[in-house]
Order: C-alpha cells, then structure tokens, then sequence
C-alpha cells in the first residue's frame, strides 16, 4: 500500500508534511504547496508590473485588490502548472534521484486523479481571472499555450529556460493589462527583462540535477553552459537590470524606483559570487533568495507609486 505521508526526497519541514490531512498531502506536493518558492518568482513580475502601472496612471486605487487577486492566482495557475509537469515527466521524474518520490511516480497519485486535479485548479484560476477587465482576461489566457508546451523543451532544446522565462515573466504585462487595460513600452520593457532573471535563475536551479540530467536525455543552460556558466549568469543578470531599467525610464519612474532597482541588482551580483554549480545545496539556497531579490525590486516600485500618487 503505497504511503500517502511520505514527502519526497528534497523536502525540508513544512506544512503540508506535518500538518495537512494525510488524504490531501499528494494534491498539495502536486501543486507544490510544500515549496511555495515558485509560487512567488511566478507573482513578484506581477506585483513589479502592478505598482509600475499605477505609477504610471498616478493612480493607487486599483492597486491594492490587484495585488491580491494577482497573489492568489500565481499560487493556484502555478500549482496548476507543475501539475501539468509532473503528469508530463512523470516517466523522467522516475529516473532522476531528486524527483522520484514526487506524488505520481511514487504511486501517491494516478494520471487520472492528477488530470482531474489540474482542471480543478485550472477552473479556480479562471474565475479568479474573470474578476479582471476583458483585456486581462484575453491577455492572461494567452499565456496557457506556452505553459502548456514548457515541459516538453527539455526533451529538444538546451534552451528551455527561455520558454519558462516567457511563463513565468508573463505576469509582467498582466499588470499593466489589469490597470491601464494596454500593454505598451515599458511593459515590454519589463516582460523582457523578467525573462533574463528567470532564465539566471532556473540556470541555477537547474544545476541541482545537471547529472541526472545529462544520463537520461535532457537538456538544461545548467548542461550547455557547464564551467560557463558564471559568465552566463553574469550576462543575463545583467541584461535583466538594463531592461528593467529602460522600462523605468520608459514610464517616466521616480528614484525609488532605482534605489529597488539598484538594490535587485546588488542582490544578483552578490549571487554570482557566490555560485558553485558543484555545490547542489548552494545553488537551491542562491535560487530560492531570488525571492528577496524580486521583493527589493517590489518595495521600490511600490514606494514610488504610493509617493508619486
């Protein structure tokens, strides 16, 4: 009988291992409740892309229940998301250490239950989008195509980072979409400067399995960058501060919005120095403080937009 209490392998102590009902702990290891990182790397281009607009528009009285409404739809379409990726790896997931003992290879949760489980969240998600103007409506469906397509890269590409930085940076121009209803310059701006921090950062990332990986057919910029990578990080982290920072200059932003900017940038340099792709341990920690990274990003738009309103 297969033991529905068993975290996987990586997990550190959290919530769903000690105190969720044992029932629902494979939906919740699913939907990563465990590990809520990439629930916020999903949000903060959201939340940058929110306050932006609203400085922009010079007006804070959206910006509030955007925030939130933004905030629970990052946790539920990127539950909805690895969902999506676990039923599709499940088979690659089998052979790698790191990834077995996740909820359908380790037999906690069928294919059919998963399926289920994924139209479940996918139905919350957009009821929680229909509380949006059209345009964010028909902006925010537009990116469940390259959400859709993100876990089959790996299987031919060495680039699928970049097709995460497309998802995952798309809440860049929601922002814009839910408070000025267009997305203009500086949302472009923006999107493309949130995709270089992703492809960094997964980069990172994915250097945890860059071994297993290489054995069993798929490919990463963990792989094709090997003792390159610092250089690599260096030169997207790099180019996502000089978008984001021609996005500011594009809306006209205010100097807390370079002071977050600067301090986002000090963040990733200091993650670069840092950096031992042979350290696995090192490289989840470095991956996990882009959340502060993007937080310090955050506070100086926010700032910016409640001075300046």
């Amino acid at each position: 009988m297969t033991d529905l209490s068993a975290p996987v392998a990586d997990s550190t102590a959290n919530w769903v291992d000690t105190h969720a009902p044992v029932w629902a702990r494979p939906f919740l290891r699913l939907a990563r409740m465990d590990r809520p990182i990439g629930s916020w790397l999903l949000l903060l281009p959201c939340l940058w892309s929110a306050a932006l607009a609203a400085n922009i528009a010079r007006d804070n009285s959206k910006l509030l229940s955007t925030i939130a409404l933004f905030a629970v739809g990052a946790f539920v379409m990127r539950g909805a998301g690895c969902t999506w990726n676990d039923i599709t790896d499940r088979d690659l997931d089998a052979k790698v250490e790191r990834t077995r003992s996740r909820p359908i290879p380790a037999g906690q949760v069928s294919v059919r239950q998963a399926l289920v489980f994924l139209v479940l969240q996918l139905l919350i998600g957009l009821l929680v989008l229909l509380q949006f103007n059209r345009f964010t409506v028909l902006t925010g469906v537009a990116s469940l195509t390259v959400v859709a397509i993100y876990p089959f890269m790996k299987r031919i590409t060495y680039w699928p980072q970049i097709v995460l930085g497309l998802a995952f940076s798309w809440g860049a121009l929601m922002g814009f979409a839910a408070i000025l209803e267009r997305i203009d310059a500086p949302a472009l701006l923006l999107y493309a400067g949130a995709i270089a921090w992703v492809i960094g950062y997964d980069t990172i990332y994915a250097h945890q399995d860059a071994d297993d990986d290489a054995l069993i057919g798929v490919k990463s910029t963990a792989l094709l960058f090997g003792e390159r990578t610092r250089a690599m990080l260096t030169l997207f982290y790099a180019a996502a501060v000089v978008l984001i920072a021609s996005a500011l200059w594009q809306a006209g932003a205010g100097v807390w919005s370079y002071l977050g900017l600067g301090a986002f940038a000090g963040h990733l340099a200091q993650q670069v120095v840092r950096l031992r792709i042979d350290d696995p341990g090192l490289c989840l920690r470095l991956f996990r403080s882009n959340r502060d990274a993007g937080l310090l990003l955050f506070a100086g738009f926010l700032m910016d937009a409640l001075l300046r309103s």
